[in-house]
């Protein structure tokens, strides 16, 4: 293979940022929707003399969106492999903010019927696809350009757009609860999140149109070395690695579900602490994060991917035991409430985010990287991430109230992931021991 070009460090500063950026609008999309779904689309799109059934509707329609990004991940991922990262990119970040803002525009069941759920369900859908493409080509730009031996930090960068997403998208909608009156809110208040993003996607399109393509994409292109139909060659090609990925992936969308969004829904309606100050402790656990996740990437470089996020996924999936009992007992008391968020989702959960996006990068060769992380983060995003949200509601009622069955369904996750980062270390340190050999 053929050595890769030196990257200066002024044009992988401007990578970093752009790829930041980009990600960091892209899950504020995303989350925003999942934020406010427990809290104001349950009330006014799903009107329902049961609020559980309100509530399970509107995260529903959030679930659609995990249904969709495959199909944006498989479409953005084709192209993406055959005519660069770069492109797809400022295509994803345009989906993303047109369908944000049309999300603030949607007038309620009240207003118009049954086209408002069905107008927020296609909403969803083009957040879906949008951000479906997105994250791969994402942290491929920060993978691909960054050296070899600092790709697993490289591509943690990106990973933090999660936490500064979910951060500004709960803060904006905790600064709005806590300064507008609950009537002023569900009439209108909450609809200027939405429309916020209008301005972020001009600042990171202007960042993004002023990146190169990565090296190593540009290198195949030169030699042609571009798949004809790369989700076909990543299914047929790399199987085992692909299944291992989505298996990977379960903890990370399960766990973040739970704790990132159902949580907010269970302080509230279930422990009855107030909607900002629910908001306010997941907003602490992502700006954590921006600290965290970084360090776990950094960290993979040293000691390894696979053993970082072996270790990682069965520590997240016992810190909900902790997260719940510390919820569960806190008696209102509001600090406690957010380190039970706070340890498991900003520190814990991170072990595993930080080095996840070199771990599925590297499971595939260049030529068809984009479609081969994109199917894996997306596809099982479908049964790791949308349902997770329903499923625990649905636990929490069948149990009484009493949190515990949540808790083992991310135990249960935890250990599924932890054994398929396992068998990827152990491909790996073969196919290390088959090349010096």
């Amino acid at each position: 293979m053929n050595a890769l070009p030196r990257t200066d460090g002024k044009q992988m500063r401007k990578v970093v940022v752009a790829s930041l950026i980009g990600a960091t609008i892209e899950w504020y999309d995303f989350f925003l929707y999942g934020v406010v779904a427990g809290i104001v689309f349950n009330k006014l799109y799903f009107p329902s003399g049961d609020p559980l059934i309100s509530t399970m509707l509107a995260y529903g329609t959030f679930a659609v969106g995990f249904l969709s990004r495959p199909l944006g991940g498989v479409i953005f991922g084709h192209f993406g492999d055959r005519l660069g990262r770069k492109s797809m990119l400022v295509m994803t970040l345009t989906i993303m903010g047109v369908a944000t803002v049309l999300i603030g525009m949607v007038p309620t069941y009240a207003q118009i019927g049954i086209w408002a759920p069905s107008l927020l369900l296609l909403l969803r859908v083009l957040q879906g696809i949008g951000l479906g493409g997105e994250w791969g080509g994402a942290v491929l730009m920060a993978f691909e350009y960054a050296p070899e031996n600092k790709r697993g930090f490289y591509a943690s960068i990106p990973q933090i757009g999660l936490a500064l997403g979910l951060c500004l998208s709960s803060g904006v909608v905790a600064a709005l609860s806590l300064t507008l009156t609950d009537a002023q809110f569900l009439a209108w208040g909450w609809r200027l999140a939405f429309f916020l993003s209008f301005a972020l996607v001009l600042i990171g399109m202007y960042i993004r149109l002023n990146v190169m393509e990565t090296p190593e994409f540009a290198r195949i292109q030169k030699t042609g070395g571009e798949s004809r139909m790369p989700i076909l060659e990543v299914l047929s090609k790399y199987p085992g690695n692909t299944i291992a990925g989505m298996g990977a992936r379960f903890i990370d969308g399960v766990f973040f579900n739970v704790f990132g969004v159902f949580s907010i829904s269970y302080l509230t309606g279930t422990l009855h602490l107030q909607r900002t100050d629910a908001l306010l402790g997941v907003m602490v656990a992502a700006f954590v994060m921006i600290f965290t996740i970084p360090f776990f990437g950094r960290l993979s470089d040293r000691i390894g991917r696979a053993r970082i996020y072996f270790w990682g996924s069965l520590a997240t999936g016992l810190s909900a035991f902790f997260g719940f009992w510390l919820m569960k007992n806190s008696g209102g008391n509001t600090m406690l409430a957010w380190l039970a968020v706070v340890i498991p989702l900003g520190v814990v959960y991170a072990s595993i985010y930080g080095p996840e996006a070199a771990l599925f990068a590297e499971l595939f060769d260049a030529n068809v990287r984009y479609s081969g992380i994109s199917f894996v983060y997306q596809f099982s995003g479908i049964f790791a991430s949308g349902i997770s949200p329903i499923i625990a509601t649905w636990l929490l009622q069948r149990n009484g109230g009493d949190p515990w069955m949540i808790a083992s369904y991310c135990l249960g996750a935890g250990i599924i992931s932890a054994l398929s980062a396992a068998w990827v270390g152990l491909r790996q340190r073969r196919s290390m021991a088959f090349s010096v050999s």
